[in-house]
Parts: structure tokens; C-alpha cells; sequence
């Protein structure tokens, strides 16, 4: 269902305040407590506040993030509907250097989307990725032992010859995940949509071509678009989740554990930015 865009009556409102949500980093499975990535709960306190204050006009998602984990991605975007929806309060999305895949399934719970003239923005598909290693393991003389129950409890592992109805299997999960994903950008962005170019094979767009495709409204930038439109006496109030700093990280008793999370959890980031050579 197309959403409306943002109601007349609030377009030129001189007072009040806009809520700013920052959503930077690549999505993830919640960690532990000096976990990066970005994730629902440590968001769930920051998104009801975006939306409590009466004196809200409207909520901007700043958005730099290449995409990760799609449940989290969808809990974070639905929740943020939800309460868009609930509260009769305009959300509006500004892409900064990347929207891309989850991060641009979260842009579409606004109800606007801005991107930025580099923006890089899209990327609507579903992508897994891992390492052959089997031969490897082989050569040093180490088995693999595995015992299950349930024939379909492996699935790609590493560490074994890949077989042909995994592949099929996995790329089954996919395809769901990707047609809920394409279900999602159109109930958002509705007729905005061209047909011009294949939108929904995971490829990208910068700046004012994805304009051109209509997978944003307009190319600006936070603070100059909203002033514009609310007026420039407008407040911005910015809402962010839990931060794990190094204190904190040194009180928790899985310490060593949480570094080796860390490590794991920024190659992951690594990988994701790396795929559009940031």
C-alpha cells in the first residue's frame, strides 16, 4: 500500500523540534556489550523517544550503512513505521554515503527519502557468502566430524564438500527473503517506482539517478531540507542507542570473549563496506 507523503499542515510549523535517529554501521545480530553493529534493542529506547515528545514535527533517519542482517533490519524499519503510523508523525530518510540493502530497507520506512549527490543507494537483493575449505583441512590431516539430528540440519558448511541440494536449498531461503524484501520497497515507494531499469536485482545507483528510478524523492542534505520546510527556528534533537565504551568493557566478565566478537564483528563490517569500495 503507498504511503502518504507528508501532510500539508506540518510543512510550514515554526516551532518544535525535529527528532534526528542516526543508523550508521552494518546491521547485525545483537552482540555483546561492546558490540558495534547496528541492531534493534540497543535502538528500541532511542526510536520510542524520537516520537515522544509532543513538540515533534517530524523524525529524520540519517542513514550510512551497507546492509547486513535482514531481521534486524526489518525490526529496526517496522518498528519506526509503527510508530509513525501510531503518532501521525512524518518520517523523512537522508542517505549519507551508503543505503544500500538493509540500509535501504530501513530508508524505506520514511516516508520520503533524500540522498546525498554521491549517495550510493539499492542494492534490494539477498547475498550469502563464504569459503571452500575443505581441502585446506584435508591437507594439514585434520577430519571433519559432524553428527546431526534432522537430514537438513547442515547447511554450507565450510568445512565439507558443497552439494547441490544445498545450494538449492539455501537459494530458496533467499528467494523469500528477497521477494519480502521487494514487498517492502513497494508498499513504500509505490508508483514513485519506474520500470525504466530492473530495480530489484540487486544493483545500485548514486545521487540523482536513484532519484531517476524513484528510489528517493529528492538529492539534499539533513538540516537545509528540513529547515526549509519547517522553518529555521526548528530545533534538531538528536536520539541514539546504547554505546559500550571502554569502561563498560572492561566491567564485563566475557571480556575476552566480547573482544574476539569485536574482531569478528568489524571484519563482517569490512566486508559489507568493501562491496561498494568504501
Amino acid at each position: 500500500m503507498k504511503r502518504s507523503i507528508l501532510k500539508p499542515k506540518t510543512w510550514f510549523a515554526r516551532d518544535g523540534e525535529i527528532s534526528v535517529l542516526r543508523l550508521y554501521g552494518a546491521i547485525g545480530a545483537p552482540r555483546g556489550i561492546g558490540g558495534r553493529s547496528l541492531s534493534h534493542p540497543p535502538l528500541e529506547r532511542a526510536i520510542e523517544a524520537a516520537f515522544a515528545s509532543k513538540r515533534v514535527r517530524a523524525v529524520a533517519l540519517a542513514i550510512n550503512s551497507p546492509g547486513g542482517a535482514p531481521g534486524q533490519s526489518s525490526l529496526i524499519a517496522r518498528h519506526i513505521r509503527r510508530l509513525a503510523d501510531e503518532k501521525e508523525i512524518p518520517v523523512i530518510a537522508f542517505c549519507e554515503d551508503v543505503a544500500a540493502s538493509g540500509g535501504y530497507l530501513l530508508a524505506c520506512s520514511a516516508d520520503e527519502i533524500y540522498v546525498n549527490e554521491y549517495s550510493i543507494a539499492g542494492s534490494i537483493g539477498v547475498i550469502s557468502a563464504s569459503f571452500g575449505a575443505q581441502e585446506a583441512i584435508r591437507r594439514i590431516g585434520i577430519e571433519r566430524r559432524v553428527h546431526t539430528a534432522g537430514n537438513h540440519k547442515v547447511l554450507m558448511d565450510p568445512f565439507r564438500e558443497e552439494k547441490p541440494e544445498d545450494i538449492e536449498r539455501l537459494k530458496s531461503l533467499q528467494r523469500d527473503i528477497h521477494a519480502r524484501f521487494i514487498d517492502w520497497v513497494k508498499g513504500s515507494r509505490g508508483d514513485r517506482l519506474t520500470d525504466d531499469e530492473p530495480l530489484f536485482e540487486g544493483d545500485v545507483w548514486v545521487g540523482q539517478r536513484a532519484v531517476e528510478v524513484g528510489l528517493a524523492d529528492g538529492v539534499g542534505e539533513l538540516r537545509p531540507v528540513l529547515q526549509e520546510r519547517f522553518g529555521r527556528d526548528i530545533t534538531f534533537r538528536e536520539h541514539g542507542g546504547r554505546k559500550g565504551g571502554l569502561i563498560a568493557r572492561l566491567m564485563d566478565r566475557r571480556v575476552g570473549a566480547d573482544i574476539a566478537d569485536g574482531a569478528a564483528e568489524a571484519l563482517e563490517a569490512r566486508l559489507a563496506w568493501g562491496r561498494f569500495g568504501l
